[in-house]
């Protein structure tokens, strides 16, 4: 017997359904036309094909291999021309191979490295009995992430229970470290370990059974490493014909596993699509005389060639909004575009492709911060670092941005480094060998604006009109694919390396609230909040819509070409009656004045509530002059913020590790904290300042740096 609570009528309840039923139909509505139809429709199908066992019946599983070896396989073609040894060596110096070898001895001991952290526990073996991967995607063993390079799972804070920590290991991007340090010391261990674990990830995941072969970019990943270790290890007393055989076995079995759910990676049109088209080429590539090579490298290159053309803006600007993912493009261009020329000779991003590719490796290039390779923590953050063909850290831009600038731009983005090694293996061909000159990153400021994505401020040094030393960029974007952050106008703001003013990340896509990707929010963004609403409607963990949209409304430059003074605004809150305008100036003293206004657009609120976030590293803190200056002590010395708001009733609070150090009133437990890769968060230092007023509603944010000595 269904009642109803007390003092509620019946056609309350009716409305409220109704109006519950009215929000559903304005989503949907939202989605077709932000997404649409063509995505849309392509995702239907492959649900369709999903629901139906179309994609059971095209992927057939099969039992745990027996003792009887499999019939012999084409030992794979070799598609790298290695480096010298020597030449590497002596790129990475010592430092660099005592480095190497510690985590390759790691590897051995059944450590490894997941999304650039501390080692953990090497576990191939994915939990409980297995069944067909349709089942998983299904719900029933668990579910897989939509839109990203994740999966929903039973999260757990930390990441227990989270898909992707089981996925990680299974991508085997851990055996090029294993491959470069067995390349350079001819140490048997390191091909002992590889095939140790190749034969038990074999054994504990039979073809197409468990949750290692539901997505297939994560097939197509593997496939790739498979392909490099057919090369690196061949010459080990340990790759016997049987071993090499199996190899070869499993990279047509990883191959035969894409095409059926090719519709899925179409309908993302992201760096899943770019992911399985690399694999099938290399599939293609490495097993020639496969029955199916000439369908895998047709499929392969017509959808590399549609994600390149589709995905990229034309001021190289990447869709889906993250640094990460935009380094990940680029690695996979650049796998594709060496592996292509040492076997065949072409040149596959010649011309169009590699006008693109060049324009998406400058735009990378001028977020890097060039005393330390980092960049800002934008927008999804899933750890991904396909190619780790480096000693540098995870954190560290410069080698995939050197190699991407030898083979795009026939240039060095940098002086010479640790940073060359990624170079030499994907570029030691002639085409890639260039001299050693320094790539103009500043890009014409007018055509930035027509793009209107990403704007900077950089001071390069004390004779330009900026601050010394530091660099800032602004986010303003007008959003042509779905967004993965509420974070228009966020600033970043950098000072000798240091991210003063930084974005939080991402930590973990599959968690139980209130970590359900929770970082993507405005809140822990470096923007100004109304009415506790996100700039943009959260229709999912991974889904918002209504699209906030923003324009550089002024801009002024130094004479050499970089940002003085930026203005920009977005309308993600037009539809509380509000505009929020954002005006960044940087001057030669070393200061930063950032300027916000709230203003009213058709009506004026009687009161409208605004909060200016910054979030700042866990240093040393003390607060002044009636709350309204933080003093932060950094590496150099004391680093000053003031700020001041225009506002009848304004408070103050400071958040750490979703704790209330001063200040007072109602605070989240996401706020305060960091995430520098996937899986791992740090405290940090939420400062925000809350007015409440009619509008308009103005902030003042002033930063002062210590002088360089």
């Amino acid at each position: 017997m269904v009642g109803r609570r007390r003092g509620e009528s019946l056609p309350i309840r009716a409305l409220a359904l109704n109006g519950e039923a009215v929000s559903r139909i304005s989503l949907v509505l939202k989605a077709l036309c932000e997404l649409g139809l063509r995505q849309l429709g392509l995702y239907a199908l492959y649900q369709v094909g999903l629901h139906s066992s179309y994609f059971r019946w095209r992927t057939p599983d099969c039992q745990p291999p027996t003792a009887v070896p499999p019939p012999p396989s084409p030992v794979p073609r070799h598609l790298l021309e290695l480096p010298d040894p020597a030449s590497v060596l002596e790129i990475i110096g010592q430092n660099g191979l005592s480095t190497l070898i510690k985590q390759a001895d790691e590897i051995v001991a059944g450590r490894v490295r997941l999304f650039g952290g501390e080692a953990v526990a090497l576990a191939l073996t994915p939990p409980g009995d297995l069944s067909h991967w349709t089942k998983y995607e299904q719900g029933s063993k668990g579910e897989r992430e939509k839109g990203s390079s994740g999966s929903r799972g039973e999260g757990e804070q930390g990441g227990r229970g989270d898909i992707k920590f089981i996925w990680e290991p299974a991508r085997f991007g851990w055996a090029f470290t294993l491959g470069r340090a067995y390349y350079l010391t001819n140490d048997e261990r390191y091909p002992e370990a590889f095939w140790r674990y190749f034969e038990l990830f074999q054994q504990a995941n039979p073809v197409n059974r468990g949750p290692n072969w539901v997505s297939a970019q994560e097939v197509a990943l593997r496939l790739i490493v498979f392909a490099f270790a057919a090369q690196i290890f061949s010459r080990s007393l340990h790759s016997t014909a049987t071993r090499i055989s199996q190899l070869a076995t499993s990279i047509a079995a990883h191959a035969t596993r894409i095409p059926p759910t090719l519709i899925y990676a179409r309908a993302q049109n992201n760096n899943h699509l770019l992911s399985e088209a690399a694999g099938l080429i290399t599939a293609s590539l490495a097993l020639p005389d496969h029955p199916q090579a000439p369908r895998w490298s047709n499929l392969g290159r017509k959808w590399f060639q549609h994600g390149l053309e589709t995905q990229i803006a034309k001021d190289g600007a990447y869709m889906q909004h993250s640094v990460n993912y935009h380094r990940l493009m680029l690695q996979l261009a650049l796998w594709v575009s060496c592996v292509t020329y040492q076997v065949s000779g072409e040149n596959v991003t010649r011309d169009t492709w590699n006008l693109t590719l060049g324009s998406a490796t400058r735009w990378l290039l001028a977020l890097t911060d060039s005393e330390t390779g980092r960049v800002p923590n934008l927008g999804p953050n899933d750890g991904a670092y396909i190619l780790p063909l480096t000693v540098l850290p995870f954190h560290d831009y410069r080698p995939v941005l050197q190699a991407a600038s030898q083979a795009f731009l026939s240039e060095t983005a940098f002086g010479p480094g640790s940073w060359d090694e990624m170079g030499l293996w994907l570029c030691s061909s002639a085409k890639c060998q260039v001299p050693g000159v320094k790539c103009q990153v500043s890009s014409d400021t007018t055509k930035n604006v027509e793009h209107d994505t990403w704007h900077m401020a950089r001071g390069t040094s004390p004779s330009t009109l900026h601050a010394p030393r530091s660099w800032a960029y602004l986010r303003a974007a007008r959003f042509s694919d779905r967004p993965g952050h509420a974070d228009q106008l966020h600033l970043d703001l950098w000072w000798r390396g240091l991210n003063v003013a930084q974005d939080a990340g991402t930590y973990l896509y599959n968690a139980e609230p209130p970590w359900d990707n929770a970082l993507t929010h405005t809140a822990v963004h470096n923007t100004v909040m109304v009415e506790s609403c996100d700039q943009m409607t959260r229709a999912g963990r991974f889904l918002y819509l209504g699209w906030a949209q923003a324009e550089i409304v002024a801009h002024d430059t130094a004479e050499d070409g970089s940002w003085q003074r930026l203005v920009a605004r977005h309308e993600g809150y037009r539809r509380l009656g509000v505009i929020h305008q954002r005006a960044v100036t940087a001057y030669a003293n070393g200061r930063w004045v950032v300027e916000d206004q709230l203003s009213s657009v058709t009506r004026r609120p009687s009161s409208v509530l605004g909060r200016l976030h910054w979030l700042l590293p866990d240093w040393e803190w003390m607060i002044t002059d009636s709350e309204s200056k933080i003093e932060l002590l950094s590496p150099y010395g004391w680093i000053v913020l003031k700020i001041s708001g225009q506002s009848s009733v304004a408070s103050y609070q400071l958040v750490r590790a979703g704790e209330l150090l001063h200040g007072s009133g109602s605070i989240s437990p996401t706020w305060g904290w960091v995430s520098p890769t996937y899986g791992q968060k740090a405290p940090a230092l939420s400062c925000s300042m809350i007015a409440e007023s009619p509008l308009p509603i103005t902030f003042t944010s002033e930063w002062v740096f210590p002088h360089d000595e």
